[in-house]
């Protein structure tokens, strides 16, 4: 009984099993045909997600590439145009007048640059410009377009001032020991070859070509003792250095027969007045007047180097006045005797007071107004023989713009007191005590600079607050001739069309 119980009911469930893939067969076999074209819609739509995506992503492989590849080639071109520049920079090494490549011919001048493991990485385009004054080159301008032998389209450009570094980049270069008071402020860099006391306040370097000298009473030691090569309550004692390179003030110092003759051929050359000198004003439009100085007034000053002296630096009385023009092609002024200066600058220009004909003759700048600029594309280089002295009859307040350099002299407003002993005449005592000098550029001097004095640890006689400022635009591009602190030329100013 029991084995045909097993028997019949797996039968049963054969019959169930068979039952049913029949009855689903059946099913499928009836299935509307709309249900079959829904399983075929959800293939295609998500054929064509999956297609979408993987297009997708390959595009943004394949724009990732193409950018990655444009900065390669951007960067390539950007050191084949530096390559540029250093190949001119070398190239006027060995010419350093040259300004068509060795070609005798104009720019632009094409090179390429050969890749040190074959084939080429690229080419450069220069076009060379230079600043000739008075048939001497200047400065010289390089713009140079770089791009690379794998894409030519992306081109960088260059574009570079080469000169020798000049005294316009300091605000102060003294042959001496000096005293930068309190009252200083003083923006740019500050050297002296001699010790420097600094009490002012400064935002750049300070230097000093000496380990320690000797500060005496008359630069506030007393008694005196030896000093660090920089020492003071100055503002900034982390920018102080010493010893540093000293300035070779005979190799700065301009060649003023080489000057004279710029002057007498292309410039503008004044002979000797047989008097005083020369007032000169310095006229917006570009010219200057000249007059003679056919008087002045005797006074007493005293400096630190001569002590008390006589002097003639007011004008009394002048001689008829003289339009003079400055040529645009050599803007180089040199007049053979003493000059009293002052006036509105407009353009670059050097002047120079000098005798070179005389040997035992120097002559002198007196500064007794203010100079100014016409327009921010103005310089003036004023070279003293011997001082570049700042006249007591000077305004109040009184701003100066220029490089001045006092050859063998110094830079300085000398020590005056009112009528008395050594004293002035009455009328000009106002004159003893002056508010505020401005100075906008770079004084170069041989002696010992002052335009304040104390008496007794007393102000008693010059400007009480001196603002002095080297000036950027003079540093980047100086009028002609002024005197460089190097013979080797540098990129001053360097940027990117």
């Amino acid at each position: 009984m029991t084995n045909d119980t097993n028997t019949n009911a797996r039968k049963e469930k054969n019959h169930d099993a068979n039952s049913y893939f029949s009855h689903a067969f059946v099913h499928w076999c009836y299935t509307p045909r709309f249900s079959r074209g829904y399983f075929v819609i959800l293939v295609l739509v998500f054929s064509t997600v999956f297609f979408t995506l993987v297009s997708t992503l390959a595009g943004y492989i394949f724009v990732e590439k193409r950018a990655q590849l444009a900065r390669e080639n951007r960067e390539k071109a950007l050191h084949v145009a530096e390559a540029g520049l250093e190949y001119y920079r070398w190239h006027l090494a060995h010419w350093p007048d040259d300004l068509e490549d060795g070609t005798g011919n104009a720019g632009p001048y094409v090179h390429t640059v050969p890749d040190p493991e074959g084939g080429m990485l690229g080419t450069f385009s220069l076009a060379i410009n230079g600043s000739v004054f008075c048939g001497s080159v200047a400065s010289i301008t390089i713009v140079s377009t770089g791009w690379s032998a794998d894409d030519p389209n992306y081109k960088r450009v260059l574009d570079a001032q080469y000169t020798r570094p000049s005294v316009a980049e300091y605000s102060h270069i003294v042959n001496a020991n000096v005293w930068a008071g309190a009252d200083r402020i003083i923006n740019g860099p500050y050297h002296s070859n001699g010790g420097v006391r600094m009490d002012g306040t400064h935002n750049a370097d300070v230097t000093s070509s000496v380990e320690t000298w000797q500060c005496t009473p008359s630069f506030g030691c007393n008694p005196t003792t030896t000093k660090n090569g920089v020492f003071g309550v100055g503002s900034q004692p982390a920018l102080w250095n010493y010893p540093t390179p000293s300035m070779n003030f005979a190799g700065i110092t301009t060649d003023l027969t080489k000057l004279k003759a710029y002057a007498t051929t292309s410039g503008r050359y004044v002979a000797p007045s047989g008097n005083y000198g020369y007032k000169v004003v310095f006229k917006s439009d570009g010219t200057i007047d000249v007059r003679t100085v056919t008087g002045t007034t005797q006074i007493w000053g005293y400096s630190t180097e001569n002590g008390w002296q006589q002097e003639r630096t007011i004008i009394a009385t002048t001689g008829s006045l003289t339009n003079y023009t400055i040529p645009a092609s050599c803007p180089v002024v040199f007049v053979e005797d003493n000059v009293w200066l002052e006036g509105v600058v407009n353009g670059k220009v050097t002047f120079v007071a000098a005798d070179v004909t005389q040997q035992n003759v120097s002559r002198s700048i007196i500064i007794p107004n203010s100079i100014t600029y016409a327009n921010a594309t103005s310089g003036l280089a004023a070279i003293a023989e011997e001082n570049a002295l700042i006249s007591l009859q000077s305004p109040n307040v009184m701003s100066i713009n220029g490089i001045f350099i006092a050859q063998n002299g110094r830079f300085s407003r000398n020590h005056y007191v009112k009528s008395g002993t050594h004293g002035l005449p009455s009328s000009l005592d106002p004159y003893v005590l002056r508010s505020t000098l401005n100075t906008n550029g770079t004084v170069v001097s041989n002696g010992r600079v002052g335009t304040k004095w104390s008496c007794g640890g007393t102000y008693c006689s010059g400007y009480s607050q001196r603002n002095d400022s080297f000036d950027n635009t003079l540093a980047k591009d100086p009028p002609p001739f002024t005197p460089s602190t190097s013979d080797d030329y540098k990129f001053v100013e360097w940027r990117e069309q």
